[in-house]
């Protein structure tokens, strides 16, 4: 094997590995608990822990769908040369470190999508307009639907009429209706990803839709229940406890979803340099992400959840639902999507719905979507032009 591609490829590595630091110091390590931290239910540098543990956890379980559409589904016709790859990986982590420290959330997903395609077009690869299709109507709807669902339930949970034992159990509930339908790596049959469902139709030898829907409401009924007794004998930690653990799905999602911006752009040179698997790579990223939320995310988790939006426990709750919800639908498509977008459009959304204006700090939501819009374009005009200039 040659020295010097050895040489390339273990540079990559190690710009995929910072990436992953990077992105675990943001934007995935920053906004699953965000919301947590900002309604005083843990503490800043215990969310910083637990995020980065179930980052890691959704990185080697569901990061492998995202992974493959980042390294392989964004441009056609090429695969990106080893210092393409390089190219890419310092571009997205440069931006995103600039993002941290000035304390702005500027998008992973934006920054990593924008240099690969970048890099891609001007190495003649070809455009792939249905993917840049579903990605982009992912990345315009989140706003409004993740904000939108979060008004709606916010809207709801402060109603005397209504208590909390029953709306918050429903909301647990459809979050449990969801995760037993949710793909896990470890989970399938062979080398496919399977789900809990899935597994208890095989244990049951049953099969079919029926069962699928009886298996996933009765799923459902049992967390509804759970979180019901919860918070009828201890409304406030029952909230909290709720809190947390809407928190910690929203950590997993992140991880299953970012770490494909990290180390996707390496998965194409797997099978020429075969010096590691994918699985490999997978830890390898969710690693990096793990101690980059230990190490840089408290300064995000800060300023999300004290500069948005004035924040309580239902509030919280209102933001976290969709996040996971818009998460793993993402995970599910194979669509890079930042959790910046997702987050902060829920923060904003629940906020609003109970504080109004108030609420809100309009100049920083302007800031943020300034980012976003920039990050995405900054980083196409920068890959493209190194690239056509130094490839």
């Amino acid at each position: 094997m040659d020295p010097a591609l050895i040489a390339l490829f273990v540079g990559a590595a190690l710009a995929s590995l910072f990436m992953a630091w990077v992105i675990g110091a943001g934007s995935s390590g920053a906004t699953p608990f965000a919301p947590a931290v900002g309604a005083n239910a843990i503490g800043t540098m215990r969310a910083a822990l637990l995020v980065g543990v179930f980052g890691f956890a959704g990185a080697v379980t569901q990061g492998g769908n995202v992974s493959e559409a980042v390294g392989s589904g964004l441009v056609g016709g090429i695969s990106l040369p080893v210092a393409g790859v390089i190219l890419v990986l310092l571009l997205g982590a440069g931006l995103m470190a600039v993002g941290i420290i000035t304390g702005i959330p500027i998008a992973t997903a934006f920054t990593v999508t924008g240099a690969v395609i970048g890099v891609g077009l001007a190495l003649g690869g070809t455009p792939v307009p249905s993917k840049y299709g579903q990605i982009g109507a992912v990345w315009l709807l989140t706003p409004f639907v993740g904000g939108g669902i979060a008004f709606g339930i916010a809207s709801v949970l402060p109603r005397p009429g209504v208590p909390e034992r029953y709306t918050v159990a429903a909301l647990a509930g459809l979050v449990g209706a969801v995760l037993v339908n949710v793909r896990f790596s470890f989970l399938g049959e062979g080398p496919a990803p399977g789900t809990v469902r899935g597994l208890a139709q095989r244990t049951l030898s049953v099969d079919g839709l029926a069962s699928a829907v009886a298996i996933t409401g009765l799923a459902a009924l049992a967390v509804a229940s759970v979180v019901r007794w919860d918070v009828r004998r201890d409304e406030q930690g029952g909230l909290r406890r709720v809190l947390l653990s809407l928190g910690s799905l929203v950590a997993f999602s992140a991880g299953g979803s970012q770490v494909g911006l990290a180390v996707g752009p390496l998965l194409p040179l797997l099978d020429e340099v075969g010096m590691a698997s994918t699985t490999a790579v997978l830890v390898g990223g969710g690693f990096g992400m793990l101690v980059g939320s230990w190490t840089g995310a408290p300064r995000m988790i800060k300023s999300l959840s004290q500069d948005y939006s004035s924040l309580g426990p239902r509030r919280s709750i209102s933001a976290l639902v969709p996040s996971f919800l818009i998460a793993q639908l993402a995970v599910l498509l194979g669509v890079p999507v930042s959790f910046n977008e997702i987050v902060v459009s829920a923060i904003i959304g629940s906020g609003a719905a109970v504080g109004g204006r108030d609420a809100v700090d309009a100049g920083k939501i302007l800031t943020t979507v300034g980012a976003w819009a920039g990050s995405f374009g900054l980083s196409f005009a920068l890959a493209y032009g190194v690239a056509f200039l130094l490839l």
